[in-house]
Parts: C-alpha cells; sequence; structure tokens
C-alpha cells in the first residue's frame, strides 16, 4: 500500500513550505502540483501562447517532460523553479489550469507518480480529484489578507518588487477563478481535514498534521521505508 497524502487549499495558505517538510519527515516524494501549473504557463507565455488555443496547449504539453529534483522542478532539463513565482506568472496561471487539456493531461503524470511512489502532494483538486482514495487529505486555508502578506514577504525576501494590493488583487482573482471553474474547481473535499492556518506558525501546522498522519498509520499498521 502506498502512503499518499493529499494537501488542498487556496493560494498562500501554506501549502507548499508545509508539505516540503512532512515529505522529509516521512520519507516521501514531494509533489508541487502547483509548480507544474506554472511551468505550463511559463512555457506558454514564452511561446505566446493564450489559455484560449487548446491545440497550442496540447502541443506544448506533450512536449514538457517535468520531475523534481530535491523539491526543485526541472522542465526539459531547465530548473524554473525561480521563474515561475515571478508576480507575471501568478497573474495568469490559474487561466491556463482551468483548460481541460491542461487539467487532463498534468492529472494523469500526477496519478502516475502516486502509483510507482509514496507522495506528499499539495494543489487545489487533489483530494477531489488526482487522489480521490488518498490515505489523508488536509485543505488548509487563512485569510486572503494573510495568504497576500506571506507571499509579498516571499516576493519582496527574494528580491522581486511588488505592492502588496496587487498581490492581494490577484489572490482574490485567482481564488474566484480556481473555485467557479468548469472542471474540477477548489473545494474541500468531504473527507478533508480542514486546517486554519491564519495564526498558526509553520511548526504547529506541522504538528497537527503529523500527529494526524502518525495515528491514521498506527491505525493501518502501515510503515514508509
Amino acid at each position: 500500500m502506498k502512503l499518499t497524502i493529499a494537501v488542498d487549499g487556496p493560494a498562500g495558505a501554506g501549502k507548499s513550505t508545509i508539505a516540503k517538510i512532512i515529505s522529509e519527515k516521512f520519507n516521501m516524494m514531494y509533489i508541487n502540483t502547483g509548480a507544474m501549473y506554472r511551468s505550463v504557463a511559463l512555457f506558454a507565455m514564452r511561446q505566446n501562447l493564450t489559455s484560449e488555443d487548446g491545440e497550442g496547449l496540447c502541443v506544448l504539453i506533450n512536449s514538457l517532460e517535468m520531475h523534481f529534483d530535491k523539491n526543485r522542478i526541472i522542465v526539459n532539463g531547465e530548473d524554473v523553479s525561480e521563474q515561475i513565482i515571478q508576480p507575471e506568472i501568478s497573474k495568469k496561471v490559474s487561466e491556463f489550469a482551468a483548460v481541460k487539456e491542461v487539467r487532463e493531461h498534468l492529472l494523469k503524470q500526477q496519478q502516475e507518480m502516486a502509483k510507482k511512489y509514496n507522495v506528499i502532494m499539495d494543489g487545489r483538486d487533489i483530494g477531489t480529484a488526482v487522489l480521490k482514495d488518498a490515505f489523508i487529505k488536509f485543505y488548509l486555508i487563512a485569510s486572503a489578507e494573510e495568504r497576500a502578506l506571506r507571499r509579498y514577504k516571499e516576493l519582496m525576501e527574494k528580491g522581486i518588487d511588488v505592492e502588496f494590493e496587487s498581490i492581494l488583487e490577484d489572490i482574490n482573482k485567482r481564488d474566484y477563478v480556481d473555485s467557479h471553474r468548469e472542471l474540477n474547481p477548489l473545494r474541500k473535499a468531504s473527507d478533508a481535514i480542514e486546517i486554519d492556518t491564519s495564526k498558526l506558525s509553520i511548526d504547529e501546522v506541522v504538528l497537527f498534521m503529523s500527529e494526524h498522519i502518525e495515528n491514521k498509520m498506527k491505525e493501518y499498521n502501515l510503515t514508509v521505508n
């Protein structure tokens, strides 16, 4: 039995940061599905493709070989981890992520990864679409203002000059697009454990999640090698 952990929630709720820590703690592969969608957006924008060009996007995504190396995403041999967090990508990623062909293609890739490895996967539709039968599911939330502040601090620390109000606007727009798209919209799985991270530290969230994972592993007598 493979150990599969689904972590869903809106942008900036802390999914990636926390999932990375959990992956190391439980010796699992971390798969950042958001980075995969951002990579599609990056390469589409490089080729001047729009989200309306379904045919062009099909050709594009079939040409992309993605894998993770120590939590960094490599696409066609190029480490694009820093490029995909740029504000221009954040503004457009939800548009590309809403395209049926893009979601179907990446969903298959993500499911194949979960068949081969013990994985913790974060995104918008992991517990509801990608890993419907995940061993355990979490749904992280936080206020839009708190999430925008986190992203603002992250980008400023990386030397990227941004305005808080602009980030907050992008966060609210992404929330709307992600939760209203026709295919696999952002929503909490009925069996997911919801955690409001607004006033919790990273360590507190990790401890809370770890206890749930450990208790369920004991219940099923499951170990991770």
